[in-house]
């Protein structure tokens, strides 16, 4: 007696909770609370930019991502530093995660509509996989996070973009695959390696000189870590290596083994190679001619 009045007050789960429907996480929320979803907050509900300008101002964001694949693998990188204006928002804030077993995301843009896109993601991709009994593609998986990013067009608009950088291991072509976006959605895979955000143009052009696609993990990682240190040098929003404070790089790895995070000792002993490296010669290594 008691559940069929809770039933029957409405204290039961709502019918689109209880049928079969999309594989789809983001399509279910947004049929049963789209209100909850970041690109349903359109112009006029984020408060202040009317008066103040863009939204973008109002909010951290994040700066500069470096995915690279090596041989067995790819990896991604992303500096710890946050900035609003000419403001350091954070020093430590992370911007690379496991989106699952096989893939990694990071995000550049403003940081609170790329750390809400990144778990919406992650839900996603475990949705699917549950209601389907397998997981996606890695190339289902990265147009996936296409539609996402289209659906945050309208903030977007008002200056809240965050972009984000795909990669993982494809199990079906065994090799470690590269997707970059736009804005407004657009999916384009990148070879070999690959940066965005305010310091990507300096990280880009060092690893021109520095790549090699015989790189094993470890090379590949101090190459990151360059580009990285590069970037910081030129580029105020991007943040160096903090030996003081002890804030490095975040770099994660995906290969056929799954997505592992490198070890922040690990890391640290790389940085320190490369900061006394640049004590010697400020500008970095030199790249061989041929």
């Amino acid at each position: 007696m008691t559940a069929t009045r809770a039933h029957g007050s409405g204290a039961g789960l709502p019918a689109a909770f209880l049928r079969a429907g999309s594989s789809s996480f983001t399509e279910f929320v947004a049929e049963v609370s789209p209100e909850v979803l970041p690109g349903r907050r359109l112009a006029g509900t984020v408060p202040g930019p009317a008066a103040t300008g863009s939204a973008g101002e109002l909010s951290p964001h994040a700066t500069t991502l470096i995915a690279a694949s090596y041989d067995g693998g790819v990896l991604m990188a992303g500096d710890r530093r946050a900035t609003m204006g000419n403001l350091i928002a954070q020093r430590d804030i992370e911007k690379v995660f496991p989106a699952d077993e096989y893939s990694m995301i990071g995000f550049a843009g403003t940081a609170g509509i790329g750390i809400e896109m990144t778990g919406l993601f992650q839900v996603e991709l475990e949705h699917y996989e549950k209601i389907e009994g397998a997981p996606l593609s890695l190339s289902g998986k990265a147009n996936r996070l296409a539609t996402m990013i289209r659906g945050n067009l309208g903030l977007a608009l008002q200056g809240l973009a965050a972009v984000p950088l795909f990669a993982g291991w494809d199990e079906a072509e065994e090799r470690g695959r590269i997707f970059s976006y736009d804005v407004t959605g657009g999916r384009y895979e990148e070879h070999q390696f690959y940066s965005v955000g305010s310091g990507s143009i300096f990280a880009r052009g060092a690893l021109k000189k520095l790549y090699r696609p015989d790189f094993d993990l470890g090379a590949a990682a101090v190459a990151v870590i360059q580009a990285l240190y590069d970037a910081a040098d030129d580029d105020s929003a991007t943040g160096g290596p903090d030996l003081t404070r002890r804030i490095y790089p975040v770099i994660l790895s995906a290969s056929a083994a799954g997505v592992e995070r490198i070890a922040e000792a690990q890391v640290a002993q790389l940085v320190e190679a490369v900061v006394a490296e640049r004590m010697e010669r400020p500008d970095g290594p030199r790249a061989p001619l041929r």
